[in-house]
């Protein structure tokens, strides 16, 4: 999931390889190719198996149709946390309409947690102010007071957070 995340959020154009979702993941020895790939042959899988991340590959889709500004690779700002397991980046358009917040946990073994200064300035707000936030994951929204904000990520769950981010004015 890490390795989608940071691939349908960083990059203007992003696919997988049949089986990526389903976690087929072995390699052919002493190459970068995964074995039983579907340019070799055509393979019938069972997308219902028990631990796959096809929910999560269809969600990253939903949530890349219906937010423009990760149609492309430009409009990345990085920001600054406190922990060096965990990226924060935001993506945004030229027009700041659709502004999205990312942050993802880098190592597949451990919890990680970090502060991050949510990007206050980008709405000409002091340090104080407060943006409105919908998490694109869950549904869920709220208000974020503060630029110094926390986030928990767990790679047994979910490794990763997808925000939408806009000020009161509706920017």
């Amino acid at each position: 999931m890490i390795r989608a995340v940071l691939a349908a959020t960083l990059s203007g154009l992003w696919g997988v390889y049949s089986g990526f979702e389903i976690c087929e993941a072995a390699a052919l020895p002493g190459r970068e190719e995964y074995l039983d790939a579907e340019k070799y042959e055509i393979r019938v899988r069972d997308f219902a198996q028990t631990s796959n991340i096809v929910a999560e590959i269809t969600a990253l889709n939903r949530i890349r149709r219906a937010n423009p500004a990760l149609h492309s690779h430009r409009g990345v700002n990085f920001y600054n946390c406190d922990n060096d397991q965990v990226l924060v980046y935001g993506k945004t358009l030229s027009s700041h309409e659709d502004v999205i917040l990312v942050a993802v946990n880098l190592d597949p073994h451990h919890i990680q947690e970090t502060g991050f200064e949510m990007p206050l300035w980008e709405w000409r707000q002091p340090d104080s102010g407060g943006l409105n936030v919908e998490d694109l994951m869950t549904g869920a929204k709220w208000v974020w007071h503060g630029k110094h904000q926390r986030v928990h990520l767990d790679p047994a769950g979910l490794p990763f957070a997808i925000w939408r981010l806009w000020s009161e004015s509706g920017a």
